[in-house]
């Protein structure tokens, strides 16, 4: 798959425009499921990723592009269920993260994409 981060609250992927968070699990591209995080926005100020999300584990990376300004909140507990589960989490700006997908073999990775802020 190819990746573009053109704009602030876009991506595009294989010329598909998606203008919500999206998540590459095992090869398969599907929107961004918040839902479980929302609870926590107020003590964040912006919905946080978080364990209680439908997170992609399969791989032995997980790439996480955290905005445009890279503000997207990752919880610490992120870090410690890859951990456990000997997942290598990074966490970059999405247009670092779209950078580093077209660069790596997509075979070994998966990816959240924080399209915004």
């Amino acid at each position: 798959m190819h990746f573009e981060y053109p704009a602030f609250g876009r991506i595009v992927v294989d010329d598909e425009r998606f203008d919500h968070d999206i998540v590459l699990d095992d090869g398969e591209l599907r929107p961004r499921d918040k839902g479980p995080s929302k609870s926590l926005k107020g003590r964040y100020g912006h919905t946080p990723l978080s364990a209680a999300e439908d997170l992609p584990w399969s791989k032995p990376r997980l790439i996480i592009g955290s905005g445009y300004s890279g503000r997207l909140p990752v919880m610490e507990e992120i870090e410690e269920e890859a951990a456990r589960r000997g997942v290598k989490v990074e966490v970059m700006k999405t247009e670092d993260a779209v950078r580093v997908l077209n660069e790596s073999d997509q075979t070994s990775l998966n990816a959240i994409l924080h399209v915004t802020c």
